[in-house]
This record gives structure tokens, C-alpha cells and sequence, in this order.
């Protein structure tokens, strides 16, 4: 896994994570929360964002066997963007998940607890995305 650490001015956070490192999640969660703790944004925030992050990275890697990139940028406006783009086409799909599901709730957290989210289809894959006010 490739890491760009983010700095002050740009509060960027970027990481490449290869299709068989499914350790690579906690990690992401780890420099998402100290990144966010270094630009000041409040834990509660942080405790949201990490988990949506996970789900966004967790699906990538678990439901495409690809590779991904993962971005989290804090924004002047104080809006927090976390973005991962994988090589499949295909667009994730909210599904209901029964109480002894292990999956299925991934995208359920992600629309009731962002501010924003979606997925936007490119030639070579896609980007899912969520957004979360700082203020």
C-alpha cells in the first residue's frame, strides 16, 4: 500500500491499496483518523468518517478483487470528501440484509450517515464517494 502523507495546506490524505491486502482497511482507518485529528476536525466527525471510509474501501477490494485508490480531502469550505475508485464497472447496489447477515449494510451506513455520497462510472471503473460537513 502507497502512502502520500497529507499535509496542512492541502489536507490530502491518498493511499494505492492492492485487491489482496485486506489488512490495508485498518490501515486506512488509522491514517484517516490521525490525518483528521492533525487538521482539526472533531472526533466525532472522525469516528463517522473512518467508518464510512472502511465500507467504501471494504467494498472495493471485497466485491471487485481489484485494486484501489482511496482519497480524503478536506476542503477550504470544510467539507470532507473521501472518495475510492476500483477498476469495475459495475455500480454497488444498496440491499436489504436480514438481522444474521454478515453483509448487506455497508451503503445503508453510508446514506444515512453522509451528508452526501454517490458513485460516478468511468471508462476504467468507477468512484464511490461520500461527503460530511466539518463545521
Amino acid at each position: 500500500m502507497a502512502h502520500q502523507p497529507g499535509c496542512a495546506l492541502h489536507r490530502r490524505l491518498h493511499a494505492s491499496l492492492d485487491a489482496a491486502d485486506l489488512p490495508a482497511v485498518g490501515v486506512i482507518r488509522r491514517r484517516l483518523r490521525a490525518a483528521l485529528e492533525h487538521w482539526g476536525v472533531a472526533p466525532e466527525l472522525a469516528d463517522t468518517a473512518e467508518l464510512l471510509a472502511s465500507e467504501l474501501v471494504t467494498n472495493a477490494l471485497v466485491h471487485t478483487g481489484r485494486g484501489a485508490v482511496f482519497d480524503a480531502v478536506l476542503t477550504e469550505a470544510s467539507r470532507l470528501r473521501v472518495e475510492v475508485q476500483d477498476g469495475a464497472g459495475q455500480v454497488p447496489s444498496r440491499r436489504p440484509a436480514s438481522e444474521t447477515a454478515t453483509s448487506g449494510r455497508g451503503l445503508l451506513l453510508v446514506e444515512s450517515l453522509a451528508d452526501d455520497w454517490g458513485v460516478q462510472l468511468r471508462a476504467d471503473g468507477k468512484t464511490t464517494w461520500f461527503e460530511l460537513s466539518a463545521l
